[in-house]
């Protein structure tokens, strides 16, 4: 499929969706020969909207990085997405519930670059050489999607799920935590409701983050100096709703709290 007519009524379907705040179908179902490099292209004209509208592109993320959710999506690598500046909130910050549709919680370590990372070639070490450090936060993925009912393709198209992302307050060197074994604690009104570890996301966050880097170069886009990667997910994801508080603690890194209103 490579009709550039279609490729926009899919992207302005998605865009009228994150406008309204009302799910549509999944695009896979109306459209079933739609390809993975079709599903980023829809990606694309989707954010050049929102960058038309006056966000700003402030980092990536990295989806689909367990083992489990490749399966039942049916594929072999994890997918991407971009962050906005219309997208960041600091941890406590009150998200209202009526910016997202169906948003789940992910427990996460953050990224922040000091130095660009291009690939391809980019290695685990070249990673850490060219990080600043590492934050505990939450992304709050969101599916324009109705009812979640996705395919690989939908949630790529759909900027890889991403809703909004909550960052905590401090910023630890990536040599002074071990990446691999760090355990996570999520809490939900009190209660713990998932624990992970950095190995859950492809067997460290590092080898997420060089996955990202070298995807994107043969694509002819870089990682630049200041952005912001989440890494993907350390646990299952947690629905939430309004009223709702969660706290994220990870082993040597800290904690990161979001409340929904």
């Amino acid at each position: 499929m490579t009709d550039e007519a279609m490729l926009i009524e899919l992207s302005d379907r998605l865009y009228c969706a994150l406008s309204t705040g009302e799910a549509v179908d999944p695009l896979s179902a109306a459209h079933p020969g739609l390809t993975i490099e079709d599903a980023y292209a829809i990606q694309q004209r989707l954010m050049a909207r929102r960058l038309r509208d006056g966000e700003r592109i402030i980092g990536k993320k990295i989806g689909v990085t367990s083992q489990a959710v490749m399966n039942m999506l049916g594929v072999d690598q994890p997918d991407f997405g971009m962050l906005t500046d219309a997208m960041v909130f600091n941890t406590g910050d009150p998200i209202p519930m009526s910016s997202l549709i169906q948003p789940k919680a992910e427990g996460e370590i953050a990224f922040v670059l000091k130095h660009d990372l291009t690939g391809p070639g980019v290695t685990a070490a070249d990673v850490l050489r060219a990080t600043e450090g590492v934050m505990a936060c939450f992304e709050i993925v969101d599916s324009r999607i109705r009812d979640w009912k996705i395919k690989i393709q939908d949630t790529i198209a759909d900027n890889a799920s991403c809703g909004v992302f909550v960052l905590g307050p401090a910023l630890v060197a990536p040599h002074d935590v071990d990446l691999v074994t760090c355990g996570m604690v999520l809490e939900k009104n009190g209660e713990v409701v998932v624990t992970g570890a950095g190995a859950a996301t492809m067997n460290s966050p590092v080898n997420a983050v060089a996955w990202l880097a070298n995807t994107l170069g043969r694509l002819g886009i870089g990682l630049k100096a200041g952005e912001i990667i989440l890494s993907g997910a350390l646990g299952a994801m947690v629905p939430v709703a309004a009223g709702d508080n969660l706290r994220v603690t990870i082993g040597g890194i800290g904690t990161c709290a979001v409340r929904f209103a």
